[in-house]
Formats: structure tokens, C-alpha cells, sequence
């Protein structure tokens, strides 16, 4: 892994493989090591760019708040640094509400879209829960969201039966900085760019994990009515982390479709 000086911060990246180039977006309290196993899947025929998202893993965690405009000029000035004309971009849940945010502002370059576990806009009646979020991570860190993330991330089958991987993940959670949480989660409670996402025109594939409480599938159906051509895949058997919970599937759809 590296770093690198973007957008007035540091971000850690990682780059691997060969093959045209696709860029991979972490959810909220998790970093890069989120996406190991897409990793080694795309990896013998993509040249695979991963980051850590401001405010996450081994990027600076800036104080104050966070906005998608902030977070996609992430991205853009990651891909100027590493000269990456054209990118694929895979996003889960906030990664993907990053990825709509790309595929508006760069369209040029931006070849095909995956969105995973996300939304195109948060309700109003859902500002009291990240309220709620925010000022537990204010007081306790984000260990304090750690059990409440997890049961929302993972059915209880998969934590019953890989009880290490849902470590991993709480591990990851634990150790995201307050800053980051509470930067991000300021951005994510104001999303609402339903309206605006008609005007995407990459190829996009929009994938729901069907017990997901967090971002349901009535969710992902938006989306993928809304972006002309969009095609929406619902992975039974998993809930908001589909890239961990359900690998094979998530990582064949995913790969079939960037190579489409």
C-alpha cells in the first residue's frame, strides 16, 4: 500500500494486476481490505485501484464535515495523481453513493458503474438515526456503533457461521476515526440525487443484497429505474455487506459485467 498527496490530504491506495483500469470504493467504517477477495478475483485482467475513503483506514481524517462534492474530488485527484484517464468504478453503500456522484461529475471518464447496497437518497425520517449514530461515535468512538453495524451488515447465519470475518469487519469498524464517521455520515444523511441520476450514461449494473435492512432492495430498484439501461441483480442470502457475505456471487456478477 501507498500514500499519496490529494485534494489537500493523504490517501492510501493500493494497486494490482493488470488490464484496464477499475477503481473500488469502501463503505462507511471499513477501508480497502474490504474489497480483498473482488481483489484477487479482478486482478488477472484489471489493473485494480483501491483507496481508503477520507476519513478512513490510512487516509487523513479531516475534522469537520464531509461533502459527495468533497469525496468524489477524492477520487478525481487520486486518478489525475496516478495519470488514469478511464476508470470502471465499483462502489458498496457509501462507496456507491460516491460512484453516482463520479458518474455525473467525470462522465468522460468513466467507463461502466457498479452499485452495491447503496441508495440515491436518504428520507428525512432517517436524519434522527444518524443523529443518534454521530453522537455515539462522539462520545464512545466508533466502537460504541460496532454491535448495531454488525446486525445490520450480516444475516445472523453468516456471523454464526464465519465468526472471524465478522471480527475482521468489527475490527475495521472499531478502528475507523470519530472525524471520518462523523465527516462522512454529515455527508450521507443529506444525499438526495435521485433526480439527477437519469443523467448517467455508463453502462451500470446496480446490486441489492436481499436481507439488507440498511439500504433494501426497494432502494437499489430506484436506482437502477432511474439510470437509463441500468440492470439490477438482488443476491439472496445476504444482507448490507454482499461482498463478504455472498463473494462468489457478488464477485462473478461483478467481473462478468466489467468485462461485458
Amino acid at each position: 500500500m501507498k500514500t499519496i498527496d490529494v485534494n489537500g490530504i493523504s490517501v492510501r491506495y493500493q494497486v494490482e494486476g493488470r488490464g484496464p483500469w477499475v477503481t473500488l470504493s469502501h463503505s462507511l467504517t471499513c477501508d480497502l481490505t474490504m474489497w480483498d477477495a473482488l481483489a484477487v478475483a479482478l486482478a488477472p485482467t484489471f489493473t485494480v485501484l483501491r483507496y481508503d475513503t477520507r476519513g478512513h483506514g490510512g487516509t487523513t481524517a479531516a475534522q469537520g464535515a464531509y461533502s459527495f462534492d468533497q469525496l468524489t474530488a477524492d477520487v478525481i485527484g487520486l486518478l489525475d495523481a496516478l495519470q488514469v484517464e478511464h476508470t470502471h468504478f465499483v462502489g458498496l453503500s457509501m462507496g456507491g453513493m460516491i460512484g453516482q456522484h463520479f458518474a455525473l461529475a467525470a462522465p468522460q471518464r468513466l467507463d461502466r458503474l457498479v452499485i452495491a447496497n447503496s441508495t440515491s437518497r436518504i428520507p428525512p425520517e432517517a436524519g434522527p438515526l444518524w443523529d443518534e449514530r454521530i453522537a455515539i461515535v462522539r462520545a464512545q468512538g466508533c466502537a460504541g456503533v460496532v454491535e448495531g453495524t454488525l446486525g445490520r451488515w450480516f444475516t445472523s447465519g453468516f456471523r454464526a457461521a464465519r465468526p472471524a470475518e465478522a471480527a475482521r469487519i468489527a475490527k475495521l469498524i472499531a478502528d475507523t476515526p470519530a472525524a471520518g464517521y462523523i465527516g462522512c455520515a454529515d455527508a450521507i444523511r443529506a444525499l438526495d440525487i435521485t433526480a439527477r441520476i437519469g443523467a448517467i450514461r455508463a453502462p451500470t449494473l446496480v446490486i441489492a443484497g436481499a436481507d439488507d435492512p440498511g439500504t433494501p432492495p426497494a432502494m437499489s430498484e430506484v436506482i437502477a429505474a432511474t439510470i437509463p439501461g441500468a440492470r439490477l441483480e438482488i443476491i439472496p442470502s445476504a444482507s448490507h455487506l454482499s461482498c463478504i457475505e455472498q463473494p462468489e456471487t457478488f464477485n462473478r456478477l461483478v467481473a462478468a459485467f466489467l468485462k461485458g
